[in-house]
């Protein structure tokens, strides 16, 4: 259980679902551990948050626990999805823990968002890798088929496929060095879906994720647009965090979950 997500399922406000899908994973695999260290190295962090005069425990967490995942990711999505879709329905905001990027196609399938903001060292925007169209590497792609627009911060690296998909008028790529200049500028009613792929931090921060690209944020970089973003957002994930660092990718996901609760929290 995440840490102070002592909240009964009817009456959650946030439900944590762990995903541990990891079968796509193009050079350190490890996802699958993802979503158990997300949770053991949030152990330490406080309950309570001064910036926000908030208990964790007090904001109506609750963690479903992992759904055991499966070779065939297509089929996985459109379950977990299902599993994501009912804490919509029951008014909850869904948190899921990655798990390989592809998740995050769940996560969007069940919120059904307008705007689609993730923070990713890569743009993820290839129609398919190896051949697999429900690559890791694809997750943006797919998303778009419902999301109408997509925000990628910190991106620094796409074939040219990519960078040409990424030019069309449906997609906004922030340069890293551009990312703590940006403010996000919804409309009044829109719903947005945020994911936070731990690649797109420099691997000198978070050093356990499965495609490390140099020249990425720091943490309070990506804390920063996480509350930027938190209280326009129907659905949060925490995705590619591996098993291969002490714990530094981990702490940093399960930093930005609590982030993103108190922020989203407090507009409720």
């Amino acid at each position: 259980m995440f840490p102070g997500a002592t909240a009964e399922r009817s009456d959650a406000n946030f439900v944590i679902v762990g995903a541990p899908l990891d079968i796509s994973t193009s050079f350190q695999p490890g996802a699958r551990f993802g979503p158990d260290r997300i949770r053991k190295f949030a152990e330490t962090f406080d309950d309570y948050d001064r910036r926000t005069d908030q208990f964790f425990s007090d904001l109506a967490v609750h963690d479903a626990g992992d759904l055991h995942a499966w070779s065939d990711a297509a089929e996985y999505v459109r379950f977990l999805s299902g599993e994501l879709g009912d804490a919509v329905a029951d008014g909850a905001v869904p948190i899921t823990l990655g798990g390989e990027h592809t998740v995050t196609a769940a996560g969007v399938r069940a919120v059904d968002p307008d705007v689609f903001v993730c923070l990713d060292a890569h743009l993820d925007l290839r129609s398919e890798y190896d051949g697999n169209e429900w690559s890791h590497a694809c997750v943006t792609r797919r998303v778009l088929d419902t999301a109408d627009e997509a925000i990628i911060l910190g991106a620094r690296t796409g074939s040219p496929e990519e960078w040409e998909r990424a030019a069309e008028a449906d997609v906004t790529v922030v340069a890293p060095e551009d990312v703590s200049d940006w403010t996000p500028e919804f409309d009044a009613d829109s719903s947005v879906y945020l994911s936070v792929d731990i690649d797109g931090a420099d691997p000198g921060f978070a050093p356990g994720t499965g495609t490390m690209e140099p020249f990425g944020l720091t943490p309070r970089e990506m804390r920063d647009v996480v509350r930027a973003v938190a209280p326009a957002t129907d659905g949060f994930d925490v995705v590619e965090v591996n098993d291969r660092d002490d714990g530094q990718a981990a702490s940093l996901g399960g930093k930005l979950l609590k982030e993103f609760v108190y922020e989203r929290a407090t507009d409720q």
